[in-house]
């Protein structure tokens, strides 16, 4: 039985690799697009702090957080050992002792179902600084046991090369779906393949591949803007940080910081590094850790996106074909979510039971 997954992202990775664990022939088609979401993403795993207030967003997003162990453990019997994945721990940070109580307060109620959460407590300045040395010392902060963050580039590039090595087939290739029926075909250049399923996760250009099968979903490219900063001490164990904006900041273990991220509605699918987004970028990080001022600026990373309206990611089959499955949408939570949605829909279409309501997430919603 050949599967074909389209996007090679974090989630269509993660499709891929767990259908070949299961056994499953499997074509992994990617055209390596500038801009894609996960290749620029630092992500913080952290949904207990979050402020979505959506219980089938969380469902997803807590299985996501509680996942990451098992598949980098996973991964790691694979060899592959450098997905810059941590459980660091974070810092949600504010000024108002209000603001801290009432963070507080959401985490320990979901504390109550979620041990995998740890030790939450209230820090003073002095006591947030010396587990994040440049933070602004008008800040204080709620530690999260349960923080981690990951690398999405270094995660991908991991779950693609097990991929391979357990014998599935990457093609870098551009992809075209046809109707037969009501089967979908997927052409690759004078290729054609008759799949048995087809899992669309092409993140913000998915809407180009659904088009031919008249089919659209309402996703947005939305472009992110993160900048890196190099320092010379060892930022391996510092946590993640999270002020109380759209905003954050990440360490990882080569004394690398970023600082993230632009939400540009709108931008379409314009890959360029401005002036402006670096400058909102740098001015909300230096602002909650100006100890950073004096950092060498290393790369900007610029990703698209995928955003749905309700921050819910789309994810299902379609009716009208009997082998079509779409899982994208996941907008700014996609290293959350990700590797747990691909490891969802390599389960759907094996046959096998979810334990979500998928009408939650319908991509026609």
């Amino acid at each position: 039985m050949t599967h074909v997954v389209i996007g090679a992202g974090i989630v269509g990775a993660s499709a891929a690799y767990h259908l070949v664990k299961k056994g499953h022939d499997v074509v992994l088609i990617d055209n390596n697009l500038e801009g894609r979401a996960t290749t620029a993403g630092a992500g913080i795993i952290c949904p207990w702090v979050s402020s979505i207030d959506d219980q089938a967003w969380y469902t997803l997003a807590r299985g996501g957080a509680l996942y990451y162990p098992n598949l980098i453990s996973e991964l790691e019997k694979d060899g592959e050992t450098n997905t810059g994945y941590g459980l660091t721990g974070a810092l949600a940070v504010s000024e108002d002792d209000k603001e801290i109580d009432e963070i507080y307060q959401h985490v320990q109620k979901k504390k109550k179902d979620t041990e995998f959460i740890g030790e939450v407590k209230k820090l003073d300045h002095d006591q947030a600084k010396e587990l994040f040395p440049p933070l602004n010392k008008k800040l204080k902060a709620l530690y999260v046991e349960g923080g981690a963050r990951v690398d999405g580039k270094l995660l991908t590039q991991a779950l693609v090369n097990s991929f391979v090595n357990n014998g599935g087939r990457l093609v870098e290739n551009t992809a075209q779906l046809e109707r037969k029926d009501d089967q979908v075909l997927v052409k690759i250049g004078k290729e054609t393949i008759e799949a048995n399923e087809v899992i669309v996760a092409a993140g913000a250009w998915s809407n180009d591949l659904l088009d031919p099968l008249d089919l659209k979903i309402n996703l947005e490219a939305q472009r992110g803007q993160i900048v890196h900063l190099k320092v010379d001490e060892d930022t391996s164990k510092w946590p993640a940080v999270l002020p109380q904006s759209s905003h954050y900041m990440v360490a990882f273990n080569d004394s690398r910081i970023a600082f993230g991220a632009t939400r540009e509605d709108g931008s379409g699918f314009d890959y360029r590094m401005t002036a402006g987004g670096v400058q909102e970028v740098l001015n909300e990080g230096l602002s909650v850790a100006p100890g950073l001022e004096d950092a060498t600026l290393g790369e900007v990373r610029i990703g698209f996106r995928p955003k749905s309206p309700d921050f819910k990611p789309y994810f299902g089959k379609v009716e009208t074909y009997d082998n079509l499955t779409i899982a994208t949408g996941l907008g700014a939570t996609g290293l959350t979510i990700g590797p747990y949605l691909g490891k969802l829909a390599a389960q759907l279409v094996s046959g096998e039971e979810l334990k979500i309501e998928l009408s939650n997430y319908n991509p026609f919603r």
